[in-house]
Protein backbone atom coordinates (compact mmCIF):
# COMPACT_ATOMS: atom_id res chain seq x y z
CA UNK A 1 0.00 0.00 0.00
CA UNK A 2 0.97 3.39 -0.89
CA UNK A 3 2.45 5.54 2.53
CA UNK A 4 -0.23 8.19 3.94
CA UNK A 5 0.42 11.82 2.68
CA UNK A 6 0.65 13.51 6.09
CA UNK A 7 0.71 17.54 6.91
CA UNK A 8 2.03 18.61 10.40
CA UNK A 9 0.21 21.83 11.52
CA UNK A 10 2.61 23.37 14.67
CA UNK A 11 6.55 22.51 13.98
CA UNK A 12 7.61 22.37 18.02
CA UNK A 13 5.74 19.96 19.03
CA UNK A 14 5.08 18.47 15.52
CA UNK A 15 8.81 17.65 15.69
CA UNK A 16 7.99 14.72 16.88
CA UNK A 17 5.29 13.05 14.60
CA UNK A 18 7.64 14.03 11.26
CA UNK A 19 10.14 12.05 13.25
CA UNK A 20 7.74 9.07 13.18
CA UNK A 21 7.08 9.92 9.17
CA UNK A 22 10.76 10.14 8.47
CA UNK A 23 11.37 6.46 9.60
CA UNK A 24 8.20 5.21 9.27
CA UNK A 25 7.42 2.57 6.11
CA UNK A 26 3.96 3.77 6.34
CA UNK A 27 3.81 7.53 6.31
CA UNK A 28 5.58 10.46 4.70
CA UNK A 29 5.64 14.23 5.59
CA UNK A 30 4.45 16.65 2.36
CA UNK A 31 3.69 19.70 4.38
CA UNK A 32 4.36 21.48 7.34
CA UNK A 33 2.76 24.51 8.74
CA UNK A 34 3.94 27.26 11.22
CA UNK A 35 3.50 30.68 11.95
CA UNK A 36 7.01 31.27 13.31
CA UNK A 37 10.01 31.01 10.42
CA UNK A 38 12.50 29.86 13.13
CA UNK A 39 10.43 26.43 13.69
CA UNK A 40 10.13 26.25 10.02
CA UNK A 41 13.73 26.76 9.37
CA UNK A 42 14.64 24.24 11.74
CA UNK A 43 12.46 21.93 10.52
CA UNK A 44 14.19 22.58 6.75
CA UNK A 45 17.53 22.00 8.33
CA UNK A 46 16.59 18.35 9.54
CA UNK A 47 14.63 17.32 6.85
CA UNK A 48 16.81 18.81 4.35
CA UNK A 49 16.48 16.81 0.55
CA UNK A 50 12.96 15.86 1.60
CA UNK A 51 10.05 16.80 -0.89
CA UNK A 52 8.57 18.96 1.83
CA UNK A 53 6.33 22.38 1.32
CA UNK A 54 6.32 24.81 3.93
CA UNK A 55 3.85 26.98 4.82
CA UNK A 56 3.10 30.15 7.31
CA UNK A 57 -0.43 30.06 7.03
CA UNK A 58 -3.11 27.54 7.47
CA UNK A 59 -5.49 28.60 4.66
CA UNK A 60 -2.60 27.47 2.14
CA UNK A 61 -1.39 24.60 4.00
CA UNK A 62 -5.15 22.98 3.71
CA UNK A 63 -5.21 23.05 0.68
CA UNK A 64 -2.26 20.52 0.06
CA UNK A 65 -2.43 17.70 -1.36
CA UNK A 66 -2.64 15.08 1.42
CA UNK A 67 -4.40 12.32 3.27
CA UNK A 68 -4.39 13.48 6.96
CA UNK A 69 -3.21 16.09 9.30
CA UNK A 70 -1.84 16.56 12.57
CA UNK A 71 -2.76 19.08 14.99
CA UNK A 72 0.25 19.86 16.93
CA UNK A 73 -0.72 23.91 17.42
CA UNK A 74 -2.02 25.30 20.67
CA UNK A 75 -3.92 22.72 23.03
CA UNK A 76 -6.95 25.31 23.00
CA UNK A 77 -7.10 25.37 19.85
CA UNK A 78 -7.42 21.89 17.94
CA UNK A 79 -10.72 21.43 17.47
CA UNK A 80 -11.71 24.18 14.88
CA UNK A 81 -9.00 22.80 12.77
CA UNK A 82 -10.11 19.83 12.84
CA UNK A 83 -13.63 20.56 12.04
CA UNK A 84 -11.83 22.70 9.10
CA UNK A 85 -9.45 19.64 7.97
CA UNK A 86 -12.25 16.68 8.05
CA UNK A 87 -14.36 19.76 6.07
CA UNK A 88 -11.68 19.45 3.48
CA UNK A 89 -11.34 15.65 3.43
CA UNK A 90 -8.70 14.99 5.65
CA UNK A 91 -8.17 12.51 8.32
CA UNK A 92 -7.17 14.52 11.84
CA UNK A 93 -4.75 13.19 14.57
CA UNK A 94 -5.27 15.96 17.19
CA UNK A 95 -2.91 16.25 19.91
CA UNK A 96 -4.51 17.54 23.63
CA UNK A 97 -6.55 18.79 23.95
CA UNK A 98 -9.66 17.80 21.36
CA UNK A 99 -12.05 20.47 22.73
CA UNK A 100 -11.77 23.61 24.80
CA UNK A 101 -15.78 24.22 25.22
CA UNK A 102 -19.01 22.48 24.52
CA UNK A 103 -19.71 23.88 21.51
CA UNK A 104 -16.49 22.90 20.19
CA UNK A 105 -17.47 19.58 21.80
CA UNK A 106 -20.68 18.98 19.81
CA UNK A 107 -19.73 20.33 16.36
CA UNK A 108 -16.72 18.31 16.48
CA UNK A 109 -18.33 14.81 16.72
CA UNK A 110 -20.77 16.34 14.28
CA UNK A 111 -18.53 17.03 12.02
CA UNK A 112 -16.32 13.38 12.02
CA UNK A 113 -19.65 11.85 11.59
CA UNK A 114 -21.17 13.67 8.67
CA UNK A 115 -17.83 13.41 7.03
CA UNK A 116 -16.88 9.70 8.15
CA UNK A 117 -13.37 10.63 8.39
CA UNK A 118 -10.75 9.18 10.72
CA UNK A 119 -10.26 10.88 13.78
CA UNK A 120 -7.49 9.88 16.51
CA UNK A 121 -6.71 11.81 19.66
CA UNK A 122 -3.06 11.98 20.44
CA UNK A 123 -3.29 10.73 24.10
CA UNK A 124 0.36 9.54 23.66
CA UNK A 125 0.19 8.42 27.65
CA UNK A 126 -2.14 5.76 26.94
CA UNK A 127 0.18 4.14 24.97
CA UNK A 128 3.27 4.80 27.61
CA UNK A 129 4.27 1.10 28.46
CA UNK A 130 2.72 0.57 31.73
CA UNK A 131 -0.78 1.92 31.11
CA UNK A 132 -0.36 0.00 27.37
CA UNK A 133 0.58 -3.64 29.38
CA UNK A 134 -1.93 -2.55 32.11
CA UNK A 135 -4.74 -2.38 29.41
CA UNK A 136 -3.81 -5.80 27.47
CA UNK A 137 -4.15 -7.34 31.34
CA UNK A 138 -7.05 -5.69 31.75
CA UNK A 139 -9.23 -6.90 28.65
CA UNK A 140 -7.97 -10.29 29.44
CA UNK A 141 -9.57 -10.35 32.77
CA UNK A 142 -6.68 -10.20 35.42
CA UNK A 143 -8.10 -8.38 38.00
CA UNK A 144 -11.62 -8.62 37.44
CA UNK A 145 -14.44 -5.99 37.33
CA UNK A 146 -13.00 -2.37 37.44
CA UNK A 147 -13.75 -0.76 40.97
CA UNK A 148 -11.03 1.35 41.70
CA UNK A 149 -8.02 3.84 39.94
CA UNK A 150 -6.06 6.49 40.47
CA UNK A 151 -4.26 8.64 37.60
CA UNK A 152 -1.34 10.73 38.85
CA UNK A 153 0.01 13.14 36.36
CA UNK A 154 2.77 16.23 38.50
CA UNK A 155 4.28 18.39 36.13
CA UNK A 156 6.50 20.61 37.30
CA UNK A 157 6.97 23.26 34.36
CA UNK A 158 8.59 26.48 36.00
CA UNK A 159 11.97 25.91 34.66
CA UNK A 160 10.82 25.36 31.25
CA UNK A 161 8.01 28.48 31.12
CA UNK A 162 9.42 30.92 29.10
CA UNK A 163 10.58 27.89 26.39
CA UNK A 164 6.35 26.96 26.64
CA UNK A 165 4.42 30.48 27.09
CA UNK A 166 7.34 32.81 25.89
CA UNK A 167 5.95 35.39 27.73
CA UNK A 168 3.28 35.71 25.85
CA UNK A 169 0.04 37.34 28.36
CA UNK A 170 -2.33 35.69 26.56
CA UNK A 171 -0.75 32.20 26.12
CA UNK A 172 -3.46 29.76 26.73
CA UNK A 173 -0.95 28.38 29.15
CA UNK A 174 -1.49 31.52 31.32
CA UNK A 175 -5.33 31.43 31.02
CA UNK A 176 -5.80 27.85 31.27
CA UNK A 177 -7.96 26.96 34.50
CA UNK A 178 -7.06 24.02 36.97
CA UNK A 179 -8.62 20.55 35.53
CA UNK A 180 -8.58 21.63 31.35
CA UNK A 181 -4.95 19.20 31.10
CA UNK A 182 -6.34 16.37 32.53
CA UNK A 183 -6.42 13.22 30.18
CA UNK A 184 -2.89 12.65 30.66
CA UNK A 185 -4.22 11.28 34.12
CA UNK A 186 -7.23 10.41 33.25
CA UNK A 187 -7.50 9.22 29.75
CA UNK A 188 -5.31 5.70 30.66
CA UNK A 189 -7.57 4.83 33.17
CA UNK A 190 -10.42 5.20 30.38
CA UNK A 191 -8.27 3.34 27.59
CA UNK A 192 -7.46 0.81 29.89
CA UNK A 193 -10.84 -0.05 31.48
CA UNK A 194 -12.94 0.93 28.41
CA UNK A 195 -15.78 2.71 30.88
CA UNK A 196 -17.38 5.91 30.46
CA UNK A 197 -16.91 8.60 33.17
CA UNK A 198 -20.61 9.68 34.07
CA UNK A 199 -20.59 12.44 37.17
CA UNK A 200 -17.13 14.85 38.94
CA UNK A 201 -16.61 16.98 41.53
CA UNK A 202 -13.56 18.92 41.36
CA UNK A 203 -11.01 20.50 43.67
CA UNK A 204 -8.09 22.88 43.26
CA UNK A 205 -6.45 24.29 45.96
CA UNK A 206 -5.75 28.36 47.22
CA UNK A 207 -2.27 28.43 46.93
CA UNK A 208 -0.83 29.29 43.39
CA UNK A 209 2.06 30.96 44.13
CA UNK A 210 4.43 29.15 41.58
CA UNK A 211 1.99 29.56 38.61
CA UNK A 212 1.68 33.64 39.84
CA UNK A 213 5.75 34.09 39.09
CA UNK A 214 5.58 32.06 35.68
CA UNK A 215 2.59 34.25 34.50
CA UNK A 216 -0.03 31.97 34.58
CA UNK A 217 -3.32 32.78 36.38
CA UNK A 218 -4.33 28.95 37.21
CA UNK A 219 -4.46 26.96 40.40
CA UNK A 220 -1.41 25.14 40.42
CA UNK A 221 -3.07 21.64 40.23
CA UNK A 222 -6.50 20.41 39.71
CA UNK A 223 -8.48 17.07 41.26
CA UNK A 224 -11.03 15.27 39.79
CA UNK A 225 -13.06 12.63 41.95
CA UNK A 226 -15.16 11.06 39.00
CA UNK A 227 -17.50 8.19 38.65
CA UNK A 228 -17.98 5.83 35.92
CA UNK A 229 -20.61 4.21 34.41
CA UNK A 230 -20.09 0.62 36.52
CA UNK A 231 -20.23 2.78 39.90
CA UNK A 232 -16.22 2.77 40.04
CA UNK A 233 -14.66 5.79 41.32
CA UNK A 234 -11.49 7.59 39.87
CA UNK A 235 -9.11 9.69 41.08
CA UNK A 236 -7.19 11.83 38.81
CA UNK A 237 -4.58 14.42 40.18
CA UNK A 238 -2.82 16.76 37.31
CA UNK A 239 -0.81 19.95 37.50
CA UNK A 240 1.94 21.89 39.15
CA UNK A 241 3.32 20.40 42.40
CA UNK A 242 6.43 20.95 43.27
CA UNK A 243 8.07 17.08 42.48
CA UNK A 244 7.32 15.34 38.91
CA UNK A 245 5.31 12.00 38.89
CA UNK A 246 3.44 9.40 36.74
CA UNK A 247 1.81 6.70 38.20
CA UNK A 248 -1.83 4.60 37.79
CA UNK A 249 -3.67 2.41 39.88
CA UNK A 250 -6.37 0.07 39.10
CA UNK A 251 -7.93 -2.22 41.44
CA UNK A 252 -10.46 -4.73 40.09
CA UNK A 253 -13.06 -7.22 41.94
CA UNK A 254 -9.92 -9.82 42.54
CA UNK A 255 -6.94 -7.61 42.64
CA UNK A 256 -5.15 -4.40 41.88
CA UNK A 257 -2.21 -3.61 38.90
CA UNK A 258 -0.35 -0.21 39.69
CA UNK A 259 2.58 1.49 37.99
CA UNK A 260 5.66 1.94 40.21
CA UNK A 261 6.12 6.06 40.84
CA UNK A 262 8.21 7.91 39.14
CA UNK A 263 11.02 8.25 42.00
CA UNK A 264 11.43 4.01 41.78
CA UNK A 265 14.15 2.57 39.74
CA UNK A 266 14.58 -0.60 38.09
CA UNK A 267 12.52 0.71 35.54
CA UNK A 268 11.02 3.87 36.93
CA UNK A 269 7.74 4.51 36.22
CA UNK A 270 7.27 1.36 33.07
CA UNK A 271 7.53 -1.11 35.38
CA UNK A 272 3.74 -2.57 37.03
CA UNK A 273 3.05 -4.53 40.01
CA UNK A 274 0.35 -6.55 39.58
CA UNK A 275 -1.61 -8.60 42.78
CA UNK A 276 -4.43 -10.59 41.48
CA UNK A 277 -6.15 -14.02 42.88
CA UNK A 278 -7.46 -16.48 40.51
CA UNK A 279 -11.54 -15.74 41.52
CA UNK A 280 -13.22 -13.15 43.47
CA UNK A 281 -12.96 -14.47 47.18
CA UNK A 282 -9.67 -16.49 46.58
CA UNK A 283 -7.98 -15.21 49.70
CA UNK A 284 -6.48 -18.58 50.49
CA UNK A 285 -4.61 -19.43 47.57
CA UNK A 286 -0.87 -18.80 47.97
CA UNK A 287 0.71 -16.29 45.27
CA UNK A 288 3.25 -14.12 44.35
CA UNK A 289 3.37 -10.81 43.43
CA UNK A 290 3.96 -10.51 39.50
CA UNK A 291 5.97 -7.64 38.22
CA UNK A 292 6.11 -6.98 34.18
CA UNK A 293 9.05 -4.14 33.00
CA UNK A 294 7.37 -3.85 29.62
CA UNK A 295 10.14 -1.79 28.16
CA UNK A 296 11.72 -4.12 25.74
CA UNK A 297 10.18 -2.00 22.33
CA UNK A 298 10.62 -2.53 19.37
CA UNK A 299 13.45 -1.06 17.79
CA UNK A 300 11.38 1.71 16.18
CA UNK A 301 10.10 3.13 19.38
CA UNK A 302 12.68 3.44 21.52
CA UNK A 303 14.15 6.49 20.28
CA UNK A 304 10.83 8.32 20.57
CA UNK A 305 9.52 10.67 23.67
CA UNK A 306 7.23 9.26 26.01
CA UNK A 307 8.79 5.91 26.67
CA UNK A 308 8.29 5.38 23.13
CA UNK A 309 4.26 6.16 23.52
CA UNK A 310 4.84 9.12 20.83
CA UNK A 311 5.70 6.72 18.40
CA UNK A 312 2.70 4.40 19.04
CA UNK A 313 -0.29 6.65 18.94
CA UNK A 314 1.17 8.03 15.56
CA UNK A 315 1.44 4.05 14.14
CA UNK A 316 -1.97 3.30 14.93
CA UNK A 317 -3.49 6.44 13.37
CA UNK A 318 -2.02 5.77 10.43
CA UNK A 319 -2.41 1.78 10.54
CA UNK A 320 -6.62 2.91 11.15
CA UNK A 321 -6.20 4.90 7.61
CA UNK A 322 -4.75 2.19 5.90
CA UNK A 323 -7.67 -0.26 6.91
CA UNK A 324 -6.60 -1.84 9.81
CA UNK A 325 -10.14 -1.65 12.02
CA UNK A 326 -8.40 -2.85 15.08
CA UNK A 327 -5.85 -0.37 15.23
CA UNK A 328 -5.55 0.71 18.64
CA UNK A 329 -6.81 4.24 18.34
CA UNK A 330 -8.81 6.95 20.58
CA UNK A 331 -11.78 7.77 18.87
CA UNK A 332 -13.92 11.26 18.92
CA UNK A 333 -15.86 9.39 21.79
CA UNK A 334 -13.66 8.59 23.83
CA UNK A 335 -10.98 11.61 23.59
CA UNK A 336 -14.53 12.98 24.97
CA UNK A 337 -14.91 11.02 27.64
CA UNK A 338 -11.36 11.72 28.69
CA UNK A 339 -11.53 15.45 28.14
CA UNK A 340 -15.58 16.21 29.16
CA UNK A 341 -14.44 15.53 33.09
CA UNK A 342 -12.32 18.12 33.22
CA UNK A 343 -14.31 20.91 31.99
CA UNK A 344 -17.02 19.87 34.19
CA UNK A 345 -14.58 19.49 37.48
CA UNK A 346 -13.94 23.09 36.61
CA UNK A 347 -17.98 24.05 36.86
CA UNK A 348 -18.33 21.80 40.03
CA UNK A 349 -15.38 23.90 41.45
CA UNK A 350 -16.79 27.30 40.71
CA UNK A 351 -20.09 25.66 42.05
CA UNK A 352 -18.57 24.87 45.57
CA UNK A 353 -17.51 21.48 44.74
CA UNK A 354 -20.77 20.48 43.58
CA UNK A 355 -21.35 17.31 41.80
CA UNK A 356 -21.93 17.22 37.61
CA UNK A 357 -23.50 15.00 35.56
CA UNK A 358 -20.84 14.71 32.36
CA UNK A 359 -23.35 14.50 29.17
CA UNK A 360 -22.84 11.68 26.39
CA UNK A 361 -22.11 13.12 22.89
CA UNK A 362 -23.07 9.74 21.86
CA UNK A 363 -26.70 10.54 22.38
CA UNK A 364 -28.45 13.57 19.80
CA UNK A 365 -30.78 14.50 21.68
CA UNK A 366 -28.58 15.11 24.52
CA UNK A 367 -25.94 17.53 22.27
CA UNK A 368 -28.44 20.08 21.83
CA UNK A 369 -28.19 21.28 25.67
CA UNK A 370 -24.75 22.17 24.69
CA UNK A 371 -24.53 23.16 21.19
CA UNK A 372 -24.35 27.00 22.19
CA UNK A 373 -22.05 26.36 25.22
CA UNK A 374 -18.71 28.56 25.08
CA UNK A 375 -17.59 28.60 28.65
CA UNK A 376 -14.42 28.62 29.21
CA UNK A 377 -11.41 30.83 30.44
CA UNK A 378 -10.28 31.96 27.12
CA UNK A 379 -11.87 35.77 26.38
CA UNK A 380 -11.50 35.45 22.71
CA UNK A 381 -13.75 32.54 22.80
CA UNK A 382 -15.59 32.71 25.98
CA UNK A 383 -17.97 35.46 24.64
CA UNK A 384 -20.67 36.58 27.40
CA UNK A 385 -19.62 32.82 28.90
CA UNK A 386 -15.98 34.23 30.35
CA UNK A 387 -15.38 32.08 33.38
CA UNK A 388 -12.17 32.75 36.16
CA UNK A 389 -9.51 31.28 36.17
CA UNK A 390 -9.41 29.96 39.32
CA UNK A 391 -12.24 29.70 42.12
CA UNK A 392 -10.93 32.58 43.61
CA UNK A 393 -11.13 34.63 40.62
CA UNK A 394 -8.69 35.97 37.77
CA UNK A 395 -5.84 37.16 39.29
CA UNK A 396 -3.84 40.39 38.10
CA UNK A 397 -0.25 39.49 37.44
CA UNK A 398 1.92 42.56 36.88
CA UNK A 399 3.58 43.34 33.23
CA UNK A 400 6.65 42.83 34.32
CA UNK A 401 6.63 39.03 34.92
CA UNK A 402 5.79 38.62 31.12
CA UNK A 403 8.64 41.05 30.79
CA UNK A 404 10.88 38.76 32.15
CA UNK A 405 9.62 35.59 30.95
CA UNK A 406 9.57 36.93 27.28
CA UNK A 407 13.45 38.02 28.06
CA UNK A 408 14.14 34.61 29.22
CA UNK A 409 12.78 32.97 26.43
CA UNK A 410 14.48 35.29 23.69
CA UNK A 411 17.99 34.61 25.21
CA UNK A 412 16.95 30.72 24.77
CA UNK A 413 15.95 31.47 21.22
CA UNK A 414 19.67 33.56 20.46
CA UNK A 415 21.36 30.38 21.93
CA UNK A 416 19.21 28.39 19.55
CA UNK A 417 19.84 30.26 16.32
CA UNK A 418 23.92 30.54 17.25
CA UNK A 419 23.59 26.50 16.16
Amino acid sequence: MKKIRVGVLGAYRGKTMIGYCRQADNAEVVAVCDKEAYLLDEVRRECEGLPIAYYDNFEDFIKHDMDAVVLANYANEHAPFAIRAMNEGKHVFSEVLPVQTLKEAVELVETVERTGKIYAYGENYCWMAAPREMRRLYREGKIGEFEYGEGEYVHNCESIWPEIAYGEKDHWRNNMFSTFYCTHSLGPIVHITGLRPVSVTGFEPTNNERRIRTGSRCAEYGVEIVTMENGAIVKSIHGDLYKNNISYVVYGSKGRMESAREDAQNGGHDRIYVNADAFSGDYDTPHEIETYLPAERDEAAKNFGHGGSDFWSMYYFIEKIRGDVNADTIDVYEALDMCLPGLFAYRSILAGGAPMTIPDLRDKEEREKWRNDTACTMPSVAGGMLLPTTKNGTPEIPDEIYDSQREKWEKILAEREKK
